[in-house]
Protein backbone atom coordinates (compact mmCIF):
# COMPACT_ATOMS: atom_id res chain seq x y z
CA UNK A 1 0.00 0.00 0.00
CA UNK A 2 2.86 2.31 1.14
CA UNK A 3 4.22 2.03 -2.23
CA UNK A 4 1.14 3.77 -3.59
CA UNK A 5 1.87 7.52 -2.42
CA UNK A 6 4.10 10.36 -2.97
CA UNK A 7 4.87 12.25 -6.28
CA UNK A 8 4.90 10.53 -9.06
CA UNK A 9 4.01 10.42 -12.89
CA UNK A 10 0.66 10.44 -13.53
CA UNK A 11 0.71 9.90 -17.64
CA UNK A 12 0.90 6.74 -16.93
CA UNK A 13 -1.34 3.87 -16.60
CA UNK A 14 -1.23 4.34 -12.80
CA UNK A 15 -2.48 7.93 -12.04
CA UNK A 16 -4.91 7.08 -9.22
CA UNK A 17 -3.87 7.57 -5.54
CA UNK A 18 -5.25 4.22 -4.38
CA UNK A 19 -6.24 3.02 -7.73
CA UNK A 20 -4.69 2.99 -11.57
CA UNK A 21 -6.46 4.65 -13.98
CA UNK A 22 -6.30 5.98 -17.86
CA UNK A 23 -5.24 9.19 -18.82
CA UNK A 24 -8.78 9.27 -20.31
CA UNK A 25 -10.11 9.13 -16.79
CA UNK A 26 -8.53 11.69 -15.49
CA UNK A 27 -10.89 14.63 -14.82
CA UNK A 28 -10.12 17.98 -17.37
CA UNK A 29 -10.12 21.35 -14.96
CA UNK A 30 -9.71 24.87 -16.27
CA UNK A 31 -6.90 26.93 -14.93
CA UNK A 32 -8.26 29.13 -12.51
CA UNK A 33 -6.97 31.84 -10.47
CA UNK A 34 -7.18 30.78 -6.65
CA UNK A 35 -6.76 27.02 -7.69
CA UNK A 36 -4.27 24.96 -5.79
CA UNK A 37 -2.45 22.38 -7.67
CA UNK A 38 0.63 20.07 -7.27
CA UNK A 39 3.29 18.72 -9.54
CA UNK A 40 3.39 15.08 -8.97
CA UNK A 41 6.91 15.13 -10.66
CA UNK A 42 8.57 17.73 -8.69
CA UNK A 43 6.20 18.16 -5.53
CA UNK A 44 5.92 21.43 -5.97
CA UNK A 45 2.71 22.89 -4.73
CA UNK A 46 1.37 26.82 -5.53
CA UNK A 47 -1.83 28.66 -6.01
CA UNK A 48 -2.20 29.69 -9.43
CA UNK A 49 -1.68 32.98 -10.12
CA UNK A 50 -2.33 33.50 -14.00
CA UNK A 51 -2.63 32.28 -17.09
CA UNK A 52 0.20 33.04 -20.02
CA UNK A 53 0.26 32.64 -23.71
CA UNK A 54 4.15 32.69 -24.39
CA UNK A 55 5.54 30.93 -27.64
CA UNK A 56 2.77 29.15 -29.15
CA UNK A 57 2.45 27.79 -25.29
CA UNK A 58 0.24 28.21 -22.66
CA UNK A 59 1.51 27.72 -19.35
CA UNK A 60 -0.05 28.89 -15.73
CA UNK A 61 2.35 30.62 -12.84
CA UNK A 62 1.46 29.17 -9.38
CA UNK A 63 2.58 30.69 -6.37
CA UNK A 64 4.52 28.16 -3.36
CA UNK A 65 5.30 28.88 -0.08
CA UNK A 66 7.30 31.91 0.71
CA UNK A 67 6.07 33.67 -2.56
CA UNK A 68 8.33 31.84 -4.57
CA UNK A 69 6.71 31.28 -7.85
CA UNK A 70 7.40 28.65 -11.06
CA UNK A 71 5.79 28.50 -14.47
CA UNK A 72 4.07 24.82 -15.37
CA UNK A 73 2.89 24.02 -19.02
CA UNK A 74 -1.00 22.98 -19.17
CA UNK A 75 -2.18 19.75 -19.03
CA UNK A 76 -1.26 15.95 -17.00
CA UNK A 77 0.68 15.60 -14.06
CA UNK A 78 -0.97 17.70 -11.60
CA UNK A 79 -3.12 16.96 -8.72
CA UNK A 80 -5.83 19.20 -7.44
CA UNK A 81 -7.02 17.61 -3.89
CA UNK A 82 -5.07 14.58 -3.88
CA UNK A 83 -6.99 13.72 -7.12
CA UNK A 84 -5.03 14.09 -10.75
CA UNK A 85 -6.17 16.17 -13.04
CA UNK A 86 -5.52 17.35 -16.89
CA UNK A 87 -5.32 21.28 -16.34
CA UNK A 88 -6.71 23.40 -19.73
CA UNK A 89 -7.25 26.25 -20.75
CA UNK A 90 -10.01 27.94 -19.65
CA UNK A 91 -10.49 30.21 -22.77
CA UNK A 92 -10.75 26.72 -24.59
CA UNK A 93 -13.64 24.82 -22.17
CA UNK A 94 -17.27 25.61 -22.60
CA UNK A 95 -19.14 25.41 -19.52
CA UNK A 96 -21.50 22.94 -20.30
CA UNK A 97 -18.63 20.24 -21.57
CA UNK A 98 -16.46 21.44 -18.61
CA UNK A 99 -15.81 17.96 -15.76
CA UNK A 100 -16.46 18.91 -12.61
CA UNK A 101 -13.97 19.92 -9.74
CA UNK A 102 -12.20 17.10 -7.99
CA UNK A 103 -14.56 16.89 -4.93
CA UNK A 104 -13.18 18.31 -1.87
CA UNK A 105 -10.80 16.20 0.54
CA UNK A 106 -9.68 15.56 3.94
CA UNK A 107 -5.76 16.91 4.52
CA UNK A 108 -4.97 12.85 4.25
CA UNK A 109 -6.62 12.90 0.59
CA UNK A 110 -9.92 11.56 1.54
CA UNK A 111 -12.96 11.91 -0.37
CA UNK A 112 -14.72 14.58 2.47
CA UNK A 113 -18.39 13.11 2.84
CA UNK A 114 -21.29 15.54 4.35
CA UNK A 115 -21.15 16.95 7.83
CA UNK A 116 -22.16 14.87 10.70
CA UNK A 117 -21.57 14.25 14.23
CA UNK A 118 -18.21 12.16 14.97
CA UNK A 119 -19.08 8.97 15.53
CA UNK A 120 -18.82 7.40 19.43
CA UNK A 121 -15.12 6.09 19.98
CA UNK A 122 -14.59 2.49 19.33
CA UNK A 123 -12.70 0.52 22.06
CA UNK A 124 -9.68 0.54 19.33
CA UNK A 125 -6.95 2.48 19.72
CA UNK A 126 -4.16 3.56 18.00
CA UNK A 127 -0.96 4.39 20.07
CA UNK A 128 1.56 6.79 18.81
CA UNK A 129 5.33 7.35 20.91
CA UNK A 130 4.60 11.32 21.64
CA UNK A 131 2.74 14.30 21.83
CA UNK A 132 4.20 15.27 18.47
CA UNK A 133 3.34 12.40 16.60
CA UNK A 134 -0.18 12.67 18.06
CA UNK A 135 -0.46 16.04 17.03
CA UNK A 136 1.25 15.61 13.57
CA UNK A 137 -1.38 12.34 12.81
CA UNK A 138 -4.39 14.46 13.84
CA UNK A 139 -3.31 17.27 11.87
CA UNK A 140 -3.18 15.01 8.80
CA UNK A 141 -6.14 12.48 9.31
CA UNK A 142 -8.30 14.18 12.25
CA UNK A 143 -11.22 14.15 9.82
CA UNK A 144 -11.05 10.20 8.89
CA UNK A 145 -10.01 9.26 12.62
CA UNK A 146 -13.25 11.50 13.88
CA UNK A 147 -15.23 9.49 11.34
CA UNK A 148 -14.34 6.06 11.81
CA UNK A 149 -14.54 6.86 16.18
CA UNK A 150 -11.00 6.55 16.21
CA UNK A 151 -9.09 7.68 19.66
CA UNK A 152 -4.92 8.56 19.46
CA UNK A 153 -2.91 7.89 22.51
CA UNK A 154 -0.07 9.31 23.44
CA UNK A 155 2.74 6.76 25.34
CA UNK A 156 5.36 8.40 26.13
CA UNK A 157 8.43 6.29 24.74
CA UNK A 158 7.79 2.79 24.07
CA UNK A 159 9.83 1.07 26.61
CA UNK A 160 7.23 0.18 28.54
CA UNK A 161 5.29 -1.06 25.15
CA UNK A 162 4.67 -5.08 26.34
CA UNK A 163 3.02 -3.98 29.40
CA UNK A 164 0.93 -1.90 28.32
CA UNK A 165 -0.30 -4.00 25.59
CA UNK A 166 -0.62 -6.62 28.14
CA UNK A 167 -2.69 -4.14 30.25
CA UNK A 168 -4.56 -2.91 27.30
CA UNK A 169 -6.11 -7.07 26.40
CA UNK A 170 -6.42 -6.87 23.12
CA UNK A 171 -9.25 -8.65 21.42
CA UNK A 172 -11.33 -8.90 18.25
CA UNK A 173 -13.33 -5.61 19.12
CA UNK A 174 -10.14 -4.08 20.79
CA UNK A 175 -7.44 -3.99 18.27
CA UNK A 176 -4.40 -1.72 18.59
CA UNK A 177 -2.77 0.01 16.03
CA UNK A 178 1.04 1.05 17.47
CA UNK A 179 2.76 3.39 15.55
CA UNK A 180 6.85 3.66 16.33
CA UNK A 181 9.58 5.98 15.56
CA UNK A 182 13.10 4.24 14.18
CA UNK A 183 11.57 1.17 13.54
CA UNK A 184 14.47 -0.11 11.55
CA UNK A 185 16.22 -4.04 11.65
CA UNK A 186 18.43 -4.40 14.29
CA UNK A 187 16.93 -1.23 16.17
CA UNK A 188 15.93 -0.93 20.25
CA UNK A 189 12.50 -0.40 18.87
CA UNK A 190 12.33 -3.57 16.71
CA UNK A 191 13.40 -6.01 19.27
CA UNK A 192 10.25 -4.32 21.67
CA UNK A 193 7.69 -4.44 18.78
CA UNK A 194 8.90 -8.20 18.24
CA UNK A 195 8.48 -8.89 21.95
CA UNK A 196 5.30 -6.91 22.06
CA UNK A 197 3.75 -9.04 19.37
CA UNK A 198 4.38 -12.58 21.05
CA UNK A 199 2.29 -11.46 24.25
CA UNK A 200 -1.10 -13.58 24.53
CA UNK A 201 -3.97 -11.77 22.12
CA UNK A 202 -1.74 -9.93 20.07
CA UNK A 203 -1.99 -12.12 16.69
CA UNK A 204 -4.75 -10.22 14.61
CA UNK A 205 -5.37 -8.13 16.70
CA UNK A 206 -2.35 -5.82 16.82
CA UNK A 207 -0.44 -4.45 14.59
CA UNK A 208 3.18 -2.64 15.27
CA UNK A 209 4.52 -0.03 12.35
CA UNK A 210 7.00 2.79 11.85
CA UNK A 211 9.32 4.75 10.33
CA UNK A 212 12.65 4.64 9.79
CA UNK A 213 13.43 8.03 11.01
CA UNK A 214 14.64 8.96 14.29
CA UNK A 215 11.55 11.52 15.10
CA UNK A 216 8.45 12.23 14.19
CA UNK A 217 9.96 15.54 12.45
CA UNK A 218 12.09 13.93 10.19
CA UNK A 219 8.71 12.92 8.22
CA UNK A 220 7.85 16.08 7.12
CA UNK A 221 9.34 16.57 3.35
CA UNK A 222 12.87 19.49 3.82
CA UNK A 223 11.37 21.10 0.71
CA UNK A 224 8.45 22.46 2.92
CA UNK A 225 11.02 23.65 5.34
CA UNK A 226 12.70 25.52 2.33
CA UNK A 227 15.95 22.94 3.09
CA UNK A 228 17.69 20.34 0.58
CA UNK A 229 18.17 17.68 3.96
CA UNK A 230 17.49 17.71 7.25
CA UNK A 231 20.62 18.36 9.34
CA UNK A 232 22.84 15.78 10.47
CA UNK A 233 23.37 16.00 14.10
CA UNK A 234 26.35 14.02 16.03
CA UNK A 235 26.33 11.09 18.16
CA UNK A 236 25.62 12.28 22.07
CA UNK A 237 24.12 15.69 20.92
CA UNK A 238 20.19 16.13 22.15
CA UNK A 239 18.90 15.40 18.84
CA UNK A 240 15.78 17.64 18.78
CA UNK A 241 17.99 20.90 20.31
CA UNK A 242 20.24 19.56 17.66
CA UNK A 243 18.03 20.18 14.45
CA UNK A 244 16.61 23.79 15.76
CA UNK A 245 20.79 24.60 16.18
CA UNK A 246 21.04 23.43 12.58
CA UNK A 247 18.08 25.10 10.97
CA UNK A 248 19.11 28.21 12.81
CA UNK A 249 16.42 28.48 14.66
CA UNK A 250 16.30 28.95 18.65
CA UNK A 251 17.43 26.40 21.06
CA UNK A 252 18.51 27.04 24.74
CA UNK A 253 15.65 24.83 26.24
CA UNK A 254 12.58 22.88 26.21
CA UNK A 255 10.50 26.33 25.74
CA UNK A 256 12.53 26.34 22.22
CA UNK A 257 11.88 22.82 21.33
CA UNK A 258 8.42 23.13 21.94
CA UNK A 259 7.75 27.03 19.91
CA UNK A 260 10.09 24.59 17.32
CA UNK A 261 7.70 21.83 17.04
CA UNK A 262 4.77 24.58 16.80
CA UNK A 263 6.92 26.32 13.43
CA UNK A 264 7.58 22.82 11.83
CA UNK A 265 3.79 21.41 12.84
CA UNK A 266 2.34 24.93 10.97
CA UNK A 267 4.31 23.91 7.82
CA UNK A 268 2.62 21.17 7.57
CA UNK A 269 -1.42 21.01 5.49
CA UNK A 270 -1.88 18.02 3.73
CA UNK A 271 -0.28 14.65 2.71
CA UNK A 272 1.69 16.03 0.37
CA UNK A 273 3.95 17.83 2.71
CA UNK A 274 5.16 14.24 4.60
CA UNK A 275 6.74 11.57 3.94
CA UNK A 276 5.91 8.44 1.84
CA UNK A 277 7.21 6.45 4.43
CA UNK A 278 4.87 7.67 7.27
CA UNK A 279 1.80 8.19 4.81
CA UNK A 280 1.58 4.43 3.96
CA UNK A 281 2.18 3.14 7.42
CA UNK A 282 -0.71 5.58 8.99
CA UNK A 283 -3.38 4.15 6.29
CA UNK A 284 -1.95 0.42 7.34
CA UNK A 285 -3.22 1.04 11.29
CA UNK A 286 -6.60 2.67 10.43
CA UNK A 287 -7.82 0.04 7.48
CA UNK A 288 -6.36 -2.28 10.19
CA UNK A 289 -8.42 -1.14 12.96
CA UNK A 290 -11.77 -0.52 11.27
CA UNK A 291 -11.73 -3.51 8.22
CA UNK A 292 -13.34 -5.89 9.89
CA UNK A 293 -13.74 -10.14 8.92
Amino acid sequence: MHNDWGPRELTTANTGRRSGRTRRDVPAVPARRGLVFEDATSGWVGELLRVERTAGMVVMVLEGRGGRTRTFPLGHGFLLEGRPVEIVDPATVRPSTAAPVAPARTASGSVRTAPSRARVARASRIWVEGKHDAELVEKVWGDDLREEGIVVEPLGGIDDLVDAIRDFAPGPQRRLGVLVDHLVPGSKESRIAQDALRLPGAARNVIVVGHPYVDVWQVIKPAVLGIDAWPVIARGQDWKTGILAGLGWPHAGQADVARGWQRLLGSVHTYTDLEPALLGRVEEVIDFLTVTG
